[in-house]
């Protein structure tokens, strides 16, 4: 069972989202927090598996308290659901450490998912914002000559916004084994996790930037 904590300053929303969470299958709200501070408190007492945080909250923001939940707890798994779309609070976020970045317009079924991904250990980004700000996350070294012809295409994969899974419906080879070239591409780009490869590949001009 995945042990979910929501932070947002929206009773309704806190509300609302844990009725739908409670719901869904693997799912089990452990607490609500109204603020950044709470946030921390709460994943100390708590310990959840994954935090749904918003980023704009009175006093401590989301992105700040990613960065100090992240730092004392980097098992927990953060995912970002805000309705803001400005590149700095993406950014912000990923360099804070969080695994996903989410928009409140998104549907239920699509939250439900990330939140498995994620402890999964696949970055999640709105495609749409993806490209345009990678390129602000990372200078690529040169050293893509390293990856083996199958670890590049599945880099531009990554770099697309697929999950494993689809990656490997794409390639024909099972999850595992895209789970396995993955970890390979982060070992030899020297990469901490999906969204700095994606970042990389962008840079590097494996994919297009919008």
């Amino acid at each position: 069972m995945i042990r979910v904590l929501i932070v947002d300053d929206h009773t309704l929303l806190r509300h609302g989202l844990r009725l739908i969470l409670n719901h869904a299958e693997g799912l089990t709200v452990v607490g609500e927090a109204s603020d950044g501070e709470e946030a921390i408190g709460l994943a100390r007492e708590l310990k959840p598996d994954v935090i749904l945080m918003d980023v704009n909250m009175p006093g401590l923001d989301g992105i700040e308290a990613t960065r100090r939940i992240r730092s004392a707890q980097p098992e927990i798994h953060i995912l970002i659901l805000t309705i803001s779309k400005q590149d700095k609070d993406l950014i912000g976020a990923i360099k804070a450490g969080a695994r996903g970045y989410l928009l409140k317009n998104a549907e239920s079924g699509e939250v439900i998912e990330s939140i498995h991904r994620v402890m999964a250990g696949e970055a999640i980004l709105p495609p749409h914002m993806m490209t345009r700000v990678f390129a602000e996350l990372a200078d690529p070294a040169p050293t893509l000559g390293d990856l083996t012809g199958r670890e590049t295409e599945i880099l531009k994969l990554v770099a697309r916004g697929l999950s494993n899974k689809e990656i490997g419906t794409e390639l024909h080879i099972s999850e595992n084994t895209v789970k396995t070239h993955v970890r390979h591409i982060l070992e030899k780009l020297n990469l901490s996790n999906r969204a700095e490869a994606a970042a990389y590949a962008v840079r590097a001009g494996l994919v297009p930037k919008d």
